[in-house]
C-alpha cells in the first residue's frame, strides 16, 4: 500500500489549547474524540486599540456549491487601518476527509485553507490571518465567494460549519497607512495586466497549491514511466512555479510541499497538529519591480503563472494570483527600462535504480537575476531580483509498495536590492518519512517536516534587521488498515516546534501529543 493509494483524498495562526492542557492523561489508543487541532505557531499581533467586526461569511459546506455574499466595509472604523485581522471558525463531526477551500473578496484571494478531519463526537477549530496588504479591496462594497469542496453522505457524514469575520484596528496618531500595504490590489482574473502608470513598486503573490486527490497532491513522490510506481510524471518529482510577463520569465519559486490532514496514508498524524501551512496557505511572493518600466506603458500585458514539471493535461494545480502595486505620488507617469535578464537553463534529472528496494534519485535547479530602473519623483531607483532554486530527493520504495519512504530539501534563496538596500531571504523545505504496511495490515507513519527561513536586510553595509524561522514537525502513527473504523486501534505521537527569533523579539513554543490528547504546551520566551 503506498501512500498515494492510502487514505488521503488537507502569516496565519490556528489557535487551540492553553499550556493548562498539557495536564490530560492520553488513552492507550484513540478514542471517539480528540483535542481541537491546535499548533505552536504565534498568535496574530492585535494593536490595543478599539476595532470594528464585520462578518464576511458563514455557511454551512455539504456539496461543492460556493457561499457568496456581500462585503461592506465597517461604518464606525474608517480607514486607514492599521491592521486588519481575518479569523475563521470552523466545526464539523462524523467522518470526513480533509477539505481545500478559498475566501476571495472582489476577486482577491484573502485566504487558501484546509480542514482537519473530525472526530466521531465533533471538533472546532479556528484560523487567524493577517489581511491588511489586502486594504485597498476592503475599502469598498465587494462580492465575497468561498468554497470548501465537500462530499456528504451515509459514509461521510462531516458537514464543514464556518464562520469568517474580519476585525479592523484604525490608525491612531497621524492617519498613515502602513508602508507595507500597496495602494492597489489586482486580482489576476485573465491573462492580461495593466498597472497605473505611476507605479513604482510591483509585488505577485501566488496561491499555489497541489491538491484535488490526485498524483499532484503528492508531486514530490511521482517518479517517471521507468519506475514501478503508482504515480507517473515524465519528468520526476521536480516543480517550480513560474510567473512570466509577456512571455519573458520574470519570476521562480520552489512550491512549499504541503501536506493535507490525510496525508501519507495516515490521518491520525494530523487529527490534532497539521503540518506546517496545511491551515494557512502561504502564496509565493515574486518581486516583479524591474518590469515595471515595460508595464507602465498603459498596454495590457499578458502575465502567465505556470508549474513546471507537472504532466501536460494533468490537473491537481490551482494557481490564483494577486497583484500588489505601489504608486509614486509625485509623478503621472514613471518610465524606465529592464536592464538585465539572465537565467540559467533548468537542471533537473531523475535516476532510477532496480532492485528489492526501488530507488529515485533527483536533483534539480534553476536560477535568475533580472534588474531594471525607474526614474521616480523621488530619483532613479534601480532593482535587481535574484532565484535560485535546488532540489534533492530519494525516494525508496518496494514491490506493491508496502515500504514507501523519501528523503528531500528544497532550497529557494532570494535577494532583493533597491537602491543601497538589500533583503536577503533563505528558504528551507525538508521531508524525511517512512511508511509501512506490515503484519496484521499495520500500517505505521513516521514523518519530520520543516519549514525553515533566514532572512536579513543590510543597508550600505550595516545590518537593519533579520530574523529566523525554524517550525518543525515530528510525528509516529500506527493504525489497523482495511476495517472498520472502531477496529483500528490506532496509536500516535505528534510534536511541532516553532521558534521565531531575530531584530524584532523571540518566539518559541513546542506542542506535543499523545493519542490526540496534548501532553505538552511549553513557552520558551
Amino acid at each position: 500500500m503506498g501512500m498515494i493509494s492510502g487514505l488521503a483524498l488537507a502569516a496565519a495562526t490556528l489557535l487551540g489549547a492553553t499550556p493548562a492542557a498539557a495536564t490530560e492523561t492520553p488513552p492507550k489508543e484513540f478514542g471517539t474524540d480528540w483535542h481541537d487541532p491546535l499548533t505552536a505557531a504565534p498568535p496574530v499581533t492585535r494593536p490595543h486599540t478599539r476595532s470594528c467586526e464585520v462578518t464576511v461569511a458563514e455557511a454551512q459546506f455539504r456539496d461543492f456549491t460556493p457561499y457568496r455574499g456581500t462585503y461592506t466595509p465597517p461604518k464606525a472604523c474608517a480607514t486607514p487601518w492599521s491592521k486588519v485581522v481575518l479569523r475563521l471558525d470552523g466545526t464539523v463531526k462524523g467522518r470526513q476527509y480533509d477539505r481545500l477551500g478559498h475566501l476571495a473578496v472582489g476577486g482577491v484571494e484573502v485566504l487558501r485553507t484546509s480542514t482537519p478531519q473530525p472526530s466521531p463526537d465533533g471538533i472546532a477549530w479556528a484560523v487567524e490571518k493577517d489581511v491588511t496588504r489586502y486594504s485597498d479591496t476592503l475599502r469598498r462594497p465587494q462580492p465575497v465567494e468561498m468554497l470548501i469542496g465537500n462530499v456528504v453522505n451515509d459514509t461521510y457524514t462531516g458537514v464543514i460549519d464556518v464562520k469568517v469575520t474580519l476585525t479592523f484596528y484604525p490608525a491612531t496618531g497621524p492617519a498613515k497607512t502602513p508602508p507595507t500595504v500597496p495602494d492597489r490590489v489586482v486580482p489576476l482574473d485573465s491573462a492580461t495586466l495593466t498597472t497605473p502608470r505611476n507605479t513604482e513598486r510591483i509585488l505577485a503573490e501566488v496561491y499555489a497549491t497541489g491538491s484535488g486527490g490526485g498524483c499532484e497532491e503528492y508531486w514530490y513522490l511521482t517518479t517517471p514511466d521507468a519506475a514501478p510506481y503508482t504515480c507517473k510524471a515524465t519528468d520526476g518529482p521536480y516543480r517550480e512555479v513560474r510567473i512570466s510577463v509577456d512571455g519573458r520569465l520574470a519570476g521562480i519559486a520552489a512550491p512549499f510541499p504541503t501536506v493535507w490532514t490525510g496525508g501519507w496514508s495516515n490521518p491520525f498524524l494530523w487529527y490534532v497538529t497539521p503540518g506546517p501551512r496545511a491551515f494557512d496557505v502561504q502564496p509565493v511572493v515574486y518581486d516583479l519591480t524591474p518590469f515595471a518600466a515595460l508595464l507602465n506603458d498603459g498596454r495590457a500585458h499578458r502575465v502567465d503563472v505556470s508549474v513546471a514539471g507537472v504532466p501536460e493535461g494533468r490537473t491537481g494545480w490551482s494557481t490564483p494570483t494577486n497583484i500588489l502595486l505601489w504608486q509614486d505620488e509625485g509623478r503621472a507617469v514613471v518610465t524606465g527600462a529592464l536592464t538585465r535578464h539572465r537565467e540559467s537553463e533548468p537542471a533537473n534529472s531523475s535516476v532510477y535504480t532496480a532492485g528489492s528496494e526501488h530507488r529515485l534519485d533527483t536533483t534539480g535547479a534553476h536560477r535568475l537575476t533580472v534588474a531594471g530602473h525607474l526614474d521616480t519623483s523621488h530619483g532613479r531607483i534601480t532593482t535587481t531580483v535574484s532565484r535560485a532554486l535546488s532540489h534533492t530527493s530519494a525516494h525508496r520504495w518496494t514491490d506493491g509498495e508496502s515500504r514507501d519512504a523519501l528523503t528531500a530539501t528544497w532550497t529557494d534563496r532570494e535577494s532583493v536590492t533597491t537602491g543601497r538596500t538589500t533583503t536577503r531571504t533563505d528558504r528551507t523545505y525538508t521531508m524525511d518519512g517512512e511508511t509501512t504496511l506490515g503484519a496484521g495490515d499495520r500500517l505505521r507513519t513516521v514523518l519530520t517536516l520543516g519549514d525553515r527561513a533566514d532572512t536579513v536586510t543590510v543597508r550600505g553595509g550595516e545590518r537593519l534587521s533579520w530574523s529566523r524561522l525554524d517550525d518543525t514537525y515530528t510525528g509516529d502513527a500506527t493504525y489497523t488498515a482495511n476495517v472498520p473504523r472502531d477496529q483500528r486501534h490506532a496509536v500516535g505521537t505528534t510534536s511541532e516546534r516553532y521558534r521565531l527569533y531575530g531584530s524584532g523579539g523571540c518566539y518559541d513554543r513546542t506542542v506535543r501529543t499523545v493519542q490526540g490528547t496534548v501532553t505538552e504546551d511549553r513557552r520558551r520566551c
